[in-house]
């Protein structure tokens, strides 16, 4: 039987060591940024009950959901007329009773309805989980990714949407960006735009439109809402609201001025300055804030403010967002409980401190010290510093005896170990270690307890 070449699905890839260090830096840098401001850590199962997820992503989500064949000789309680028709839709519910999550969110849902009653509310929750979609494979798209999420459910306070923009701030200075753009709206002022030019029914086709000025510019911003049923006139009314300047105040103030027949408009305006006067209120470290009218981010979804955030330093999409949405628990009979959350981009905020060169170099090192001997002997006596520095937390590693000293000392610069120490005779006799600095090649003879110094 011939070899079967190994691959892997398409969609789904490998990571090496040097990548998982790096990823980790990445989650680890968020988590704990999400941990001081309350958050506190869930999982849930990779997979869900295929009627949990169904019908919670609209018709083109619900046909990226993977679904799981049922264990055993699933085609025996297989739907006989739909097999006979070839109907695969009504098919799958009688083959597949489970599914591979498609996000955390509504999973997050399900695990609040279920847990109700040994939650303290308000929660706030953290993730970060794989996550799985029949999409087809593209760059940067993939069929298995990590989402890393946060959100609070049962607080309508605007002080949660305030430490939103703060955990960016934090998260993303911290891992080494200098220049970061968090975007913000509100659905209220979108559905109050809708409403004082009349067309409230076409809220979506507009949002839909002016999401796309940056990708399309106005021309084609303008082309699309005439081909949507917009008029003229309507156009000439949104034009000056989508290309508003100024400072986040001077713009709310416009918009004050042009929503001011607008009841939710104006709702949306006032939430909008509550949650900057919050922010005024703390120092940000390097995010601008800034108020986008077009942002749009997945209207039906979000009820009040949205968040996308963007690097300035590099060329990427958004590498985070979110937003308020209510009743997210009410697709599963609790009604009336709001919540807000965002979302970090993990591989696009990879991408971005590779080509920025912004990894410490600490990261990649996984070993920090390496001893090496020449014989049994300097085996033996090299164990109990073996444990010794590994009791101080020292990463350390005791390369097997029987291999010439330049193969292992090539052992360490290929895993980028920073320190090398030698035991032959000399050593063992003297009890002074030889202590070989990788980088500038430079050696010197220490006592145990001088090289927990050095190293430490």
């Amino acid at each position: 039987m011939a070899a079967i070449k190994p691959s892997v699905p398409k969609g789904t890839r490998d990571f090496s060591p040097v990548e998982m260090t790096r990823r980790n830096y990445i989650f680890e840098t968020i988590k704990s940024v999400f941990r001081k401001y309350g958050y506190q850590q869930i999982e849930t199962p990779s997979m869900e009950n295929l009627s949990t997820l169904t019908g919670k992503y609209g018709d083109e989500g619900d046909k990226l959901i993977f679904k799981i064949l049922n264990s055993g000789d699933f085609l025996s309680k297989a739907d006989s007329a739909a097999l006979d028709a070839r109907n695969s839709n009504q098919l799958t519910s009688s083959i597949s009773e489970k599914a591979l999550r498609y996000d955390l969110t509504v999973p997050f849902a399900r695990y609040v309805v279920m847990h109700q009653n040994e939650i303290t509310f308000p929660f706030k929750r953290f993730q970060v989980q794989p996550v799985w979609r029949a999409d087809r494979p593209q760059k940067g798209r993939y069929r298995e990714f990590y989402q890393c999420d946060a959100d609070v459910v049962g607080s309508d306070s605007l002080l949660n949407e305030a430490e939103f923009i703060l955990i960016y701030d934090e998260a993303l200075s911290t891992l080494g960006l200098k220049d970061f753009t968090i975007k913000i709206n509100n659905r209220k002022i979108l559905s109050g735009i809708a409403e004082i030019i009349g067309k409230p029914e076409l809220i979506v086709d507009m949002t839909v439109a002016i999401d796309k000025l940056d990708k399309i510019g106005m021309d084609g911003v303008v082309n699309e809402l005439l081909s949507k049923g917009f008029t003229q006139e309507d156009v000439d009314k949104l034009e000056p609201i989508i290309l508003l300047e100024g400072s986040n105040y001077e713009k709310l103030n416009k918009l004050r001025y042009i929503l001011s027949a607008s009841t939710i408009g104006l709702k949306g305006c006032e939430e909008l300055e509550t949650i900057f006067e919050y922010v005024n209120r703390c120092k940000l470290q390097r995010a601008t804030v800034d108020l986008d009218i077009t942002l749009a981010r997945g209207l039906n979804y979000y009820t009040g403010a949205i968040f996308e955030v963007k690097t300035n330093e590099t060329f990427m999409g958004s590498i985070g967002g979110g937003g308020r949405y209510d009743d997210l628990t009410g697709m599963f009979g609790l009604k009336g409980l709001t919540g807000a959350g965002i979302s970090f981009g993990a591989d696009r905020i990879y991408d971005v401190l590779q080509e920025l060169n912004l990894f410490p170099d600490s990261v990649a090192q996984t070993t920090r010290v390496l001893i090496c001997c020449f014989d049994k002997a300097g085996e033996e006596y090299a164990l109990p510093l073996l444990q010794q520095l590994r009791a101080e937390n020292i990463n350390t590693e005791l390369y097997p005896a029987g291999t010439k000293i330049k193969k292992q000392f090539d052992y360490a610069n290929n895993k980028g170990v920073p320190y090398v120490i030698v035991i032959g005779s000399d050593e063992i006799e003297s009890g002074l270690l030889t202590f070989k600095y990788m980088e500038s090649g430079t050696q010197e003879k220490l006592t145990i307890n001088q090289v927990l110094t050095k190293v430490k």
